[in-house]
């Protein structure tokens, strides 16, 4: 499998936080604000709560994309290459457990 990535920059190393340690503590902060917002949505009643809600959803949700692609561009990530086949069958397992939940 190859990977498909961005050159890394330099960390510093030791006992401090660095900056892939901050911009991870970002990420997981802002993904649980995001799960935590999906409950409020599903549970809400008022709608112009819901309204209200949903914008910040977004707003958490594009956020959330702009730091992943920021570590990503800074090499802090790595994506898997996968070959078609593999994408297939995952595909198919996956309509095979959600035809398995309508019956």
């Amino acid at each position: 499998m190859s990977k498909i990535s961005n050159p890394k920059i330099e960390l510093e190393n030791g006992m401090c936080m660095n900056d892939k340690d901050y911009m991870t503590l970002l990420l997981s902060t802002i993904k649980a604000m995001e799960k935590n917002t999906t409950v409020f949505l599903t549970e809400s009643s008022n709608e112009y709560l819901f309204k209200k809600i949903d914008t910040i959803f977004d707003r958490y949700k594009n956020l959330q994309r702009k730091v992943f692609e920021s570590m990503f561009r800074k090499g802090l990530y790595e994506l898997e290459a996968v070959e078609e086949t593999k994408i297939n069958n995952k595909l198919k397992t996956l309509n095979q457990d959600l035809e398995s939940l309508d019956n």
